[in-house]
This record gives structure tokens, sequence and C-alpha cells, in this order.
């Protein structure tokens, strides 16, 4: 995985004027028509352009890329959803294209693509049923990951009102793809089950290495706080005041057992080179044996 996303990464460098220029734009261009058309006639009436297998067998090889056209809604009563996702889908789009450049977005939607069209030739040769698929759908709530992976912070307000960080809605959208693929699964539909699953795949492959530093940062952090010698401040501070109360005293010597308290004019350090948090006065700082233990 890591190959691959180090070559996607050297491909992109390499080819900087490779793809289509605001690719999203002629990507939702092209669904407003299609739900235009289908409205306005009826749905059968751009059902040449999804993918059907049994259809591309008899040469109709068009819809090995026409089905990216396809809406997934058909009546006016939808146009509201259509223009809230179709907006979502553009905004998404020219953003990541914006910060990777033309060349890797290009990679990563077509990627996502192509592995859509192998999942639906492959289901359709090992099953010998009919895949039928209208839309990338997955594909394109797949660009919300990676949005959420590069501005997790960034807020969207969830019924114009309701201010959500986007890292949180990245969670409510891998919940739908895991519950999309588990229910295609018992419904025997194979297809249906790895087109959500291969979307997330393409997601990994863009964000590996990412994600792996991600994950090996917060276990060094982790492990940074448990070691002996990282102070945690706010729970030393409490320990401290509650210590103080009951002593009546807040540093003493852990050589000659000397107080702030009997001695208000003498200085007191903590070494840092001891195991756990001991108190030394000024004249056995730099002198004490250090404590392992």
């Amino acid at each position: 995985m890591k190959k691959l996303n180090a070559a996607v990464d050297r491909f992109a460098l390499e080819h900087p004027d490779f793809g289509i220029p605001n690719l999203m734009r002629f990507i939702v261009m092209g669904e407003a028509l299609v739900y235009l058309l289908s409205v306005f006639s009826n749905a059968s009436a751009v059902s040449f352009l999804a993918f059907d297998w049994e259809r591309i067998t008899h040469g109709e090889f068009w819809r090995l890329v026409t089905f990216i056209f396809m809406p997934g809604y058909a009546s006016i009563s939808s146009a509201i959803w259509l223009f809230f996702f179709l907006y979502l889908y553009y905004m998404i789009g020219t953003t990541l294209e914006r910060e990777w450049g033309t060349a890797k977005f290009n990679l990563y939607y077509f990627s996502g693509v192509i592995l859509t069209v192998l999942t639906g030739v492959i289901s359709a040769l090992i099953s010998g049923q009919n895949i039928y698929i209208a839309g990338t759908d997955y594909v394109n709530l797949s660009m919300f990951f990676a949005f959420a992976m590069l501005y997790p912070d960034t807020q969207f307000l969830i019924f114009f009102i309701i201010p959500v960080k986007v890292k949180w809605l990245a969670w409510l959208d891998a919940f739908f793809f895991a519950w999309s693929a588990v229910r295609s699964l018992f419904a025997l539909n194979i297809a249906g089950a790895l087109i959500p699953i291969i979307a997330i795949f393409n997601f990994f492959v863009f964000f590996w290495t990412r994600i792996t530093d991600e994950i090996q940062y917060r276990r060094g952090v982790s492990r940074h706080q448990k070691e002996h010698k990282t102070i945690q401040f706010k729970t030393i501070a409490r320990e401290q005041r509650r210590r103080e109360a009951k002593q009546g005293y807040r540093h003493k010597c852990d050589v000659c057992g000397r107080t702030d308290t009997d001695f208000p004019d003498l200085e007191f350090r903590y070494c840092s080179r001891c195991a756990g948090y001991h108190c030394f006065c000024q004249d056995h700082i730099f002198t004490h044996e250090h404590f392992t233990n």
C-alpha cells in the first residue's frame, strides 16, 4: 500500500499536466443534464447510460464510461437533494484539486471509477449474473473522506443552523458505507457490497502514508506520556497542593531534610535525572546520588 501511495505521488509530480482541469465541473454538469432529461422524459430514456453488463457484452461499450453521469435521482421531488449533493461534490472536488493539483485529483477520481468498473465486471463474470450500476455515488462520497483528512476541523452547517466539524461527518459517512456493504451482503448482492469497500480502498491508497504517520505519532505521544521522565503537570500540581496542605511545607530536600518553611531563603530544585520527582536544596542539587526507582 505504501508503494502504491508513493507511486501516485511520484506520477502526479512528474506529470502535472495530466488529467482534466476542473473535472468536477464537468461531472456535476453532466449529472444535472442527465437528471433534467430523466425528469422531462422518463427514467428509461437515460437508462442507456448505466453500466449494464449484459448490454456491454452486446457491444454497448460506452456504458463503461457514461454511467458516471447517472445522478441517482429521477423525480422533481428529489431536486433539492440533487442540488445539495451536486453542490457538495463540486465544492469538495474543486477544493481537493486546488490542494493536490489537477493530476493527483484526476488520479483519485478515475482510479475510483476504474475500480468500480472492474468490480462490476469481475462480479458479473464470477456470479454469472447481470450487474447494473447507475452512478458513482461511492466514489463521490469517498471524496468526503479525503476532504475530512485534509481539513478535519472545517465546519459545515447542518440544516443551515447546526455547525458540525467535518471529521465527525466523516464518521457518519463511514457508517453509511459500512451499512450499505452489510445490507448488500445480506441481500446476496456481491457487487453492491464490494463497491463501497473498493471506494474505501481507493481512499487508503492515497492516504496510507498520512494515516500510518498519524498512528505512529499518536503512539509516540502516548509512550512519551507514560515514561517516568514525562512530567504530568496537572496531576503533579494537584498532588503537590494536597501534600503542602498536609505537611505544612512546599519543598523538602531529600538529602538534608530542610524545607522552604524552615529556610525561606533557601532555593530548591527538582532533578530531571532521578526516577520520579525528587527535590533538593541548592547545596545538594548537583552533589546528590541519583534515584533510580
